[in-house]
Formats: C-alpha cells, sequence, structure tokens
C-alpha cells in the first residue's frame, strides 16, 4: 500500500546545533524517491511531532508565537493538513549535506507527515512541486540538478547537472549509481518504504467490544485475564447523547485489578467496529458448535472462503476492504488459515439521492420504508430501487417512478388469467404467429440476459426493463401456450427481485416448479422469418422493407428500390450501401 522505493540516509546536525540541542540529537533519518535531485536539496524540513521539534518546544528554543503554532499544526489531522496551504517555520537549525558538505537550514512544514519516512525530508525545490511552492513562500533557494523542461518546477527526468561526479547521467541511472553510492560508504542505503499509517480503534461510545484493559493505581495499565474475556457491555446502559455512556454507568467500569486484586477502572473505550467486521467471515465459516472450542477452524475457513462477492458503499471500499485484507494476511501468517486475499469481487453501490441530495437522517430528507410498504408492498419498492438506476450508480428517489413501478407488478399479477399451462409447454415455433413469435423471442432474451445479470454485471435494471418488453410483447398476442411459457419464465427471472408476488404466483400457477427449473435458451425464437431494414436516400429515412435473413445483397437492393420508387424518380444512382441487419443507403443525384 503505498509503495515507494527509495533512499534513505541520514542528515548529520551541524556543531552549532548539536550544542543547541544540548547534544541530545547528532542526527535525523530522512527517505527520498528521488536521490538522482540530492544535489538541489536547499533545505530539510521535519514534522510538527517529529522529536526534535517536540524538544525544541518543551525547552523554550522557540518563541511562544511560532511554538504555538506549530503546535496547532501538530493536532491536526492529516487531512485538513493536505487541504491546508502550505505553512512552516525556520527552527534556526542546520544539517550538513551529506555528498557536498553545505549547511542546510531546517524547518518545520505542515505538509511533512510523521507518519511517512520518518516524520523528515529532503527538499528539493527546483523539481517538487511542494517543495517548490514552499521555498516561494518563504523565500528559500532554488537549484535546479536536472534538465529538462522550460519551467520550474521540473518532475521528470533528463541528464544530471550541478551534481558532481553524478552529472550529465541520466537521471534513471543516478539514482542507483547514488543509492549504491551512499551503499558502499555506509552513509544510507536503497530501502522502500509504505504509505502505512497507525489505525486509532478506540471509540468513545458504547455500541462495540470493551477493549480489555484495566486501570490500575498500583499497576498502571494492565490486560484482562484471559479467563475474563470476552468484556461484556452493561444491558442497562442509559444512552443520553452526550458523552460515552460505559463512562457514565454507575457500576460496570468499577472492577479488581488483574494483577494485584485492588480496585481498578476498567478502560471504557470500545473498538471500532471495523475490527471485529474485518475478520467476522472467517469466524462465521466455522461450525458454530465449535466456536467454544476455537476461534477459527483453518479447514472449514478454506473450504468457504474467500467470499465471492463483496458489495459495500464507498467508505468500506476505502477502510473495510484495508482493514479486512490485513486480518486476513495476519490471520494467514499465523496459520488460522490459507487464504491471500478475503473477497473475489467488489461491488461498490451507490449513493440513494432526494432532489439531488445525499439521502441521510441527518439531513432530513429520507423516505419512511414503512409507509412505502403499507401503500405499494415491499415488491414494489424493491422493484423501482433496482430499476432506478445500476446499483453501482447514484439513485435519485422519484415518487412517480415508485407508481410505476406498483403498475408493472399489477400487470404482472393480473395476466395469470392468461395461463392455461401448469408445467413449461413445449411449443412448435414454426407454426406461430408473427406477434407470437416475437413475444418468445423477448421472453428468451430476457432469460438470456438473466444469466449475465445475476452472475457478473449485477445491472437488474437491464433485466427488469427486458422482463417489461417481454411483458408488452406477449400482450401482443393471444396464443394460451406462449403465455404459459413466457409467465413461467418471467416468475424464474424475477422472483429475486419481487419475490413475494412472484412466489405466490408461482405457488398458484406452477406450484413453484419454475423457481427451481433449470429453464434452457430455445435458441430457434430467435430464428427470424424476415428482417426490417430502413430504407434511406442521401441519408434520410424514407420507409422501411421486410427481407429474408437469407436474403441476397441484390434482393435486398431490388426491394429497397420498389419502396423508395416514389423518391427515386428522376434521380440517378450514384451509390449503394446494405448494412446487413440495419439499413440500406441510396446515395442520388438529379438525372
Amino acid at each position: 500500500i503505498g509503495k515507494s522505493q527509495g533512499l534513505e540516509f541520514t542528515f548529520e546536525l551541524s556543531e552549532e546545533s548539536k550544542k543547541k540541542l544540548g547534544r541530545k540529537f547528532a542526527n535525523y533519518q530522512v527517505f527520498t524517491t528521488r536521490p538522482d535531485t540530492i544535489y538541489g536539496v536547499t533545505y530539510s524540513a521535519l514534522a510538527a511531532e517529529h522529536p526534535i521539534v517536540k524538544y525544541m518546544i518543551d525547552h523554550a528554543l522557540l518563541d511562544a508565537e511560532t511554538a504555538e503554532a506549530i503546535t496547532h499544526i501538530a493536532n491536526s489531522s492529516e487531512r485538513d493538513r493536505a487541504q491546508a496551504d502550505k505553512e512552516g517555520y525556520a527552527l534556526g537549525i542546520d544539517v550538513i549535506h551529506p555528498l557536498t558538505g553545505e549547511k542546510i537550514p531546517v524547518w518545520t512544514a505542515n505538509f511533512v507527515l510523521a507518519s511517512y519516512g520518518g516524520g523528515a525530508v529532503m527538499a528539493v525545490p527546483a523539481h517538487d512541486e511542494r517543495d517548490f511552492d514552499f521555498a516561494s513562500r518563504y523565500g528559500l533557494p532554488i537549484r535546479r540538478v536536472i534538465e529538462g523542461g522550460e519551467a520550474l518546477p521540473y518532475t521528470g527526468t533528463g541528464a544530471l547537472i550541478e551534481s558532481g561526479r553524478f552529472s550529465c547521467t541520466d537521471s534513471a541511472d543516478a539514482k542507483e549509481a547514488i543509492i549504491n553510492y551512499f551503499d558502499e560508504r555506509g552513509i544510507g542505503k536503497g530501502t522502500i518504504n509504505y504509505k502505512l499509517r497507525n489505525w486509532g480503534v478506540s471509540r468513545q461510545r458504547y455500541w462495540g467490544a470493551p477493549i480489555p484493559f484495566v486501570h490500575c493505581q498500583q499497576c498502571g495499565l494492565v490486560p484482562e485475564k484471559a479467563e475474563n474475556l470476552p468484556i461484556t457491555l452493561p444491558e442497562d446502559v442509559e444512552i443520553t447523547g452526550e458523552g460515552n455512556p460505559l463512562e457514565s454507568h454507575p457500576t460496570w467500569k468499577h472492577c479488581s485489578c488483574p494483577q494485584c486484586g485492588q480496585a481498578a477502572i476498567r478502560e471504557t473505550d470500545t473498538l471500532d467496529t471495523f475490527v471485529q467486521s474485518s475478520w467476522y467471515q472467517l469466524r462465521y465459516a466455522t461450525d458454530p458448535q465449535k466456536w467454544e472450542l476455537m476461534g477459527i477452524d483453518r479447514k472449514e475457513a478454506n473450504y468457504w472462503l474467500p467470499v465471492d462477492q463483496y458489495i459495500g458503499g464507498i467508505e468500506h471500499a476505502i477502510l473495510h476492504l484495508l482493514y479486512a485484507r490485513f486480518f486476513t494476511k495476519v490471520l494467514r501468517d499465523m496459520g488460522q488459515c490459507d487464504i491471500d486475499e478475503p473477497f473475489e469481487r467488489l461491488l461498490t453501490q451507490g449513493m440513494v439521492l432526494k432532489e439531488g441530495a445525499k439521502m441521510s437522517k441527518s439531513k432530513g430528507n429520507t423516505v419512511d420504508p414503512d409507509a412505502l410498504i403499507d401503500q405499494y408492498g415491499a415488491d414494489t419498492a424493491r422493484l423501482f430501487i433496482l430499476f432506478a438506476a445500476p446499483p453501482q450508480k447514484e439513485l435519485e428517489w422519484n415518487d412517480s417512478a415508485v407508481e410505476g413501478a406498483f403498475r408493472f407488478i399489477k400487470k404482472l399479477y393480473s395476466r395469470k388469467a392468461k395461463v392455461s399451462h401448469k408445467t413449461l409447454p413445449d411449443i412448435d415455433h414454426s407454426v406461430l404467429s408473427s406477434a407470437s413469435k416475437e413475444a418468445r423471442a423477448k421472453v428468451y432474451d430476457a432469460l438470456k440476459k438473466s444469466t449475465e445479470v445475476y452472475e457478473n454485471s449485477f445491472a437488474f435494471n437491464t433485466l427488469i426493463a427486458a422482463s417489461m418488453e417481454a411483458l408488452n410483447a406477449l400482450d401482443k398476442q393471444e396464443d394460451e401456450t406462449v403465455w404459459s411459457e413466457g409467465i413461467y419464465i418471467l416468475l424464474n427471472l424475477l422472483e429475486p427481485i419481487i419475490p413475494h408476488v412472484a412466489t405466490e404466483l408461482s405457488e398458484h400457477l406452477f406450484a413453484r416448479e419454475n423457481l427451481s427449473a433449470a429453464i434452457p435458451v430455445r435458441e430457434e425464437v430467435f430464428i427470424q422469418d424476415s428482417v426490417t431494414l430502413a430504407v434511406t436516400i442521401n441519408g434520410k429515412k424514407r420507409t422501411l422493407i421486410a427481407v429474408s435473413p437469407d436474403a441476397s445483397k441484390e434482393e435486398i437492393l431490388t426491394a429497397a428500390r420498389e419502396a423508395g420508387s416514389r423518391w427515386l424518380e428522376g434521380m440517378v444512382t450514384i451509390k449503394e450501401i446494405v448494412v446487413p441487419g440495419k439499413l440500406v443507403n441510396l446515395v442520388v443525384k438529379p438525372a
């Protein structure tokens, strides 16, 4: 995660700086992914939380105003810092450039994060946009060391200049050469960093697993004994909306120290619920009868997992997937399972919007599902939600569209009287009317689509649309066997979407046989007696023709000329174009 390869080396503090810091610090580590730009370093920057910065604040080595500003940065979240303007303060200390020996001023800057690269960076403003912005704001030197580009900062590659023994070397080669140079002399080494950050797992709320630690005045922070786990939540808690209910509970937090037996206070923070849900699929795969004996049954976990399909909101895609992958790999390394990845596939579902805004309780723009179900039934709500948009897209709530979904279900239900067979009928397609043939083609087209939708795309809206088209096509014909076949298949397709209506009708009409049947697609229904083609003259649609699917090009053109004869009078045909299965275009000009 956030893997970056580069050079890790030490910036030695100047003698004056060591003295200023009470000789508590001699140097600090920095990491760079661009060792080829090292000769362009004009300042170094530390995170506000860096030990040197904290020491200078604690020992009043910075003026009060600067110390207060740096403390404010340290108390800001990394996200807030990323969005803020570049801000920094000179610390009045210097480091020695490891190759040139020159003094480099040290600053603290809000863009340097303690969680990455040790919280210290070398700054090359000529070849890094962030460093350039900071240097420009505070008037720091900018030194080009790579050729290329007209304006600075230039972040690309090129030949090194003003770079000592490495001048004229291509930057790609110089990276490796400079890392090797540092490594051979023991002043640095090639290394890999990851943008992994600490996960704050404690929450000041009731809902969550209590953190099993005890605060004892004699022993300090003490882990609870294993035989006392799990620590259960009190059921008589009072949720007021203010503060942590566990903290204010009159008795729950009072306990004995597991180590010395003295009166102690239980930790009242609870774990982020992601701690449990990051590995609970492994627990669920274990037979419940074994839960008291083991946490995870390795054999059963390997049998059932990984999870085939993960469905969640975008916030889960960022956080929960990250944590679940971490837990899975740790448990794999511990021998609890042999699974490398927890989930095979991800579907990130879209938000539900109302009048363009995300539907949420805090905004008060939610729709009461109980009222909707009371008026239309649960199947209508399900059908509307799945028909309104693909699950990956945002869904705009529309009351009139809900009414449309209700009408379709009523229409489907009312067609039960058309069904004459209790099972899937055997139909001779060749003797059917064209309307019945078209209806069968639409029904089997929906059946074909269902496999792709349910197994791969989850684009339920396309399956619903195909089912609606099929029902409309059935309405245009009267053959009872075609109706029986059509309803048999449509109820099978729609059962996951509108289970109540589909199950009731299937029970009444087919004794549910259609719901468990494996229905094959009959390819003969897609064989057409004729193909309808548009006839365009000079690009403008004029008429339609029906021809045999096997008609030759000349037969098609003859039919097109006859159908379009009124527009061809007094014209000379320049070009004739046939697009198979779609159209015929005749290009003409006055005779």
